[in-house]
């Protein structure tokens, strides 16, 4: 794995300077700075997807309880 680092590293690098020196790579980061604020819905899909969890779990143990007390 260590024979990866530098290769790895010199790749994040180079990908991030043609992130912020290109034309469409400063276009990309203007669009997320503009979107951002969107990035809310996102955070109640994932409250929405723990909810449906917790309610699933719910449901099986009450499921499991059903099924020892007969």
């Amino acid at each position: 794995m260590r024979k990866w680092y530098l290769p790895l590293t010199v790749l994040g690098v180079a990908s991030l300077g043609a992130l912020i020196l290109t034309q469409r790579g400063r276009q990309v980061l203007a669009w997320l700075a503009d979107n951002f604020d969107q990035a809310d819905t996102l955070f109640e899909w994932n409250d929405t997807q723990r909810e449906l969890e917790r309610l699933r779990a719910a449901v099986n143990q009450l499921a499991d309880s059903l099924e020892t007390g007969c």
